[in-house]
């Protein structure tokens, strides 16, 4: 990356001209600019010109503000320079693939992501921006910031608790809870995604099995792509990742704290990861302590969250119709379960070989065999 430094202005930008249009440089490192002036930012223009886009990392906040001003922010790619922030000391509020939430303070958080890319991050960052302008009950995001040698996003937060946090505390709120949190889930599905503002979730699902396919044989991937076609097509907001570590509460007042996988499709993806969270994972887990861990409570109370969110997000009591419900999205939440294994960590052919046979031959592909159609 092509290192710019101290102050440019007119008694400079001449030979500031000459030796970035020798390098032509598509990324330029700010971290040590002082100042540009008009004559300087000219000298960008022609390397943008000559170049086609031109990124500028590490600009601090006054030099950053001469971009803004005089327009360049739109026509380079400007990134501010990361502030840092501790998480030391920090409490731990939610955890999930891609990283876990620190409180900072009463009222705000950080999102640390496990070894995401900046690009990854500000796309997940825009994602949960989209999300808000729609009514989604989630939090303003501020900056990215460095945690350590990792990357983070703060947000904004009321004085909350999750509500693993509440059920763990206090067992007997788990109906309570559980029905607060399936109205909201519904509340989501209600909303109507248009224009193609977030990715299809089926798009993406197709595209990893098609990633794995050397893996598979044909028949095994393409009895794979069927079923998630044979889901109906909805443009429906999905969160994709609803539990209990990720929904805060205040006063019977819902917020979202992690909606960077938020997509476009049929409810039953959301339904179906409730499922993963209260039925699957918390057996895969093992010892209850790892349990725990995951859930944020005990494992007793698992399968008493899932049927209280069933049931009233299908408004049922009827402990067969649930039990339905169940069986009719079971391949698809071992459907999730696969999916996932495959996107932690860094796998080589041996892990991914292995995970095929144990997930995909082992539970997956029986599964879909007998799948009911997806019928709500």
């Amino acid at each position: 990356m092509y290192q710019i430094k101290g102050k440019i202005d007119s008694t400079n930008a001449a030979e500031f001209e000459k030796e970035l249009m020798a390098a032509k440089p598509a990324e330029l490192d700010a971290s040590q600019l002082e100042y540009i002036s008009s004559a300087g930012l000219r000298v960008l223009l022609k390397l943008a010109k000559a170049v086609g886009d031109v990124t500028v990392n590490n600009v601090s906040s006054e030099v950053y503000e001469i971009f803004n001003v005089t327009g360049f922010t739109e026509i380079l790619n400007v990134k501010k320079a990361l502030r840092e922030i501790s998480i030391e000391g920090c409490e731990m509020i939610g955890a999930g693939g891609y990283g876990s939430v620190y409180r900072i303070d009463a009222e705000t958080i950080v999102k640390v992501y496990h070894n995401a890319s900046l690009d990854f991050i500000e796309k997940e960052r825009e994602l949960s921006k989209r999300a808000f302008l729609l009514g989604v009950p989630t939090a303003i995001s501020f900056d990215t910031v460095k945690v350590g040698e990792q990357y983070g996003v703060v947000y904004e937060m009321l004085d909350a608790s999750t509500v693993a946090q509440l059920i763990n505390t206090d067992p007997s709120k788990l109906p309570q809870l559980g029905q607060l949190s399936a109205v909201t889930l519904k509340k989501l599905h209600s909303i109507k995604i248009e224009n193609n503002e977030f990715p299809d979730k089926k798009e993406t699902f197709i595209e990893w099995i098609k990633s794995i396919e050397k893996y598979v044989q044909p028949e095994e991937a393409q009895a794979m792509i069927s079923y998630i076609e044979s889901i109906p097509d909805r443009d429906t907001f999905l969160h994709s990742d609803y539990n209990s570590k990720n929904i805060m509460v205040r006063d019977g007042e819902v917020l979202l704290i992690d909606i960077g996988d938020a997509a476009v499709g049929h409810p039953a993806f959301d339904i179906a990861g409730l499922m993963l969270s209260y039925l699957i994972l918390p057996k895969a887990a093992g010892a209850p302590e790892r349990a725990r861990a995951l859930m944020g409570f005990d494992l007793s109370l698992a399968q008493n969250m899932w049927g209280v969110m069933c049931g009233t997000y299908f408004m049922t009591g009827d402990p067969d119709e649930i039990k339905r419900i169940t069986g009719m999205l079971m391949p698809l939440a071992l459907f999730l379960m696969t999916y996932h294994a495959f996107h932690h960590g860094v796998l080589d052919d041996e892990a991914i070989a292995v995970r095929v046979n144990r997930l995909i031959r082992g539970q997956l592909l029986p599964a879909i065999k007998n799948a009911q159609p997806i019928d709500f």
